[in-house]
């Protein structure tokens, strides 16, 4: 499966879409993209997991120093989750307590209806 990470702009935050599977290969990808990112200033962020097949622990460091980084700054980080697998990843971790979890991506910019 093809890793890739897309940034648009919307409503003052930067969503990234994220396709494919994080892991110790493609992490330092999305790492790099979110440094970027906040150091641009863009400290809010959404990151659409729901193209993810697989997520390891090398992304949810990678997610969790993000949220750390954003919050320092000002900002903060929302997850798109909606497949179950990957949804439980963040329950058995409780990581779904850190970080805020959303359906879609006009949820997630708006702040309303957490999944």
């Amino acid at each position: 499966m093809d890793f890739t990470v897309q940034v648009s702009d919307r409503d003052g935050w930067a969503v990234l879409l994220v396709h494919g599977e994080v892991d110790i290969a493609t992490a330092p990808v999305l790492r790099e993209k979110l440094h970027d990112l906040l150091g641009d200033g863009r400290s809010n962020l959404v990151i659409d997991l729901d193209d993810v097949g697989f997520l390891d622990s090398t992304a949810l460091g990678v997610l969790v120093g993000t949220l750390k980084r954003a919050r320092t700054e000002g900002g903060e980080v929302r997850l798109v989750v909606t497949q179950p697998r990957i949804r439980k990843v963040f329950e058995i971790t409780r990581l779904d307590i850190a970080f805020e979890l959303y359906a879609t991506v006009d949820d997630a910019v708006k702040g309303v209806a957490q999944v």
